[in-house]
């Protein structure tokens, strides 16, 4: 799993990691349906919204957790089958 940093643009992140779209919300960011994601990092979208460097530190920390936990559910899944 690569990790993800604020400089990691909000659509890449988006489609390699669906649920961290649900994280978005959650931290109060809708990125998701803005035109701005499909260029902007992370770091420019957070302070878009007016996040210090240490919120933002402590979103791409709980982006990366669902990110990992993401790929955890897709790992099991695919020893399932």
């Amino acid at each position: 799993m690569s990790k993800i940093t604020k400089e990691t643009n909000i659509i890449e992140m988006i489609k390699k990691y669906p649920e961290t779209a649900q994280a978005l919300f959650d931290l109060g960011i809708h990125c998701v349906g803005c035109h701005a994601a499909s260029f902007e990092t992370l770091e420019q979208g957070f302070k878009g919204h007016g996040l210090t460097d240490e919120q933002i530190e402590k979103a791409v920390k709980e982006l990366n957790k669902t990110a990992e936990k993401s790929g955890n559910k897709t790992e099991e899944k695919k020893e399932e089958e």
